[in-house]
């Protein structure tokens, strides 16, 4: 087993008049080629965006992108005629598969008065050329204190969570209290990300934005220092394989 962490001040960041995104891979500009993926997960951004802005129309093919709502919400719109609104506690995938434009902005009537605060993140799929598609799911009502819940992944054992074209990568959250713990699950490639509040795993305190990275890993417990909620990424192989 070996791990490493990325502090959340170690990231790289993309800042502009209405956006404030922080990588913990290489994007954009902002390349290191020690530090392009872990397992098959390639983008991992952190992402505050203005009110009434957002990322006009643009492509995206041959990846898998998950969305996850920190706090306000965000309006999806693409090419496939698929459209939503996503905010915390509900999970969104995009294929895009053989080609799809898509917008994400922070304009939504309701919330359009407050930043949106995100998580998104890239998934390598198991093949080329997939049709676009577009899934999501409300998973608020199982977020219960103290419980690692399955939000996407490719594997025939979760068929309750949002699917990605990857048999070998399962996205997982918990929210926790200060004391409880859970357990991580065994995988040879794992990434946990403190989306808030505070933990300790493998004698280490993970704040908010916090990255522990770790190959032949799991069933190692990590305890909630004070409320916080992880994502945690399990990935049976890596790029390239």
């Amino acid at each position: 087993m070996s791990t490493s962490i990325l502090r959340s001040t170690d990231r790289a960041r993309t800042t502009t008049g209405w956006l404030d995104s922080a990588h913990s891979f290489s994007f954009g500009d902002h390349y290191d080629p020690a530090n392009t993926h872990h397992g098959v997960l390639l983008v991992q951004n952190e992402d505050v965006i203005s009110p009434g802005e957002g990322f006009d129309t643009h492509p995206h093919a041959d990846t898998e992108i998950v969305t996850w709502v920190l706090s306000g919400s965000l309006v999806h719109q693409d090419s496939e005629g698929h459209s939503g609104v996503i905010y915390p506690g509900l999970a969104q995938r995009m294929s895009a598969g053989t080609g799809i434009l898509h917008s994400e902005r922070n304009d939504d009537a309701e919330s359009a008065d407050e930043p949106v605060h995100l998580i998104q993140m890239w998934v390598m799929p198991d093949e080329y050329g997939i049709t676009p598609g577009y899934e999501q799911l409300d998973i608020s009502g199982e977020l219960r204190p103290g419980r690692l819940v399955t939000v996407a992944s490719g594997s025939p054992r979760h068929d309750s969570a949002i699917r990605i074209a990857n048999r070998g990568a399962t996205l997982s959250a918990a929210r926790l209290t200060p004391g409880q713990t859970v357990a991580v699950p065994s995988s040879r490639f794992t990434h946990l990300f403190v989306t808030r509040g505070t933990v300790q795993v493998e004698g280490e305190t993970l704040e908010a934005s916090d990255a522990l990275r770790a190959t032949d890993f799991g069933g190692t417990v990590v305890r909630a220092a004070t409320d916080c909620e992880l994502l945690v990424w399990s990935m049976d192989a890596r790029l390239g394989e």
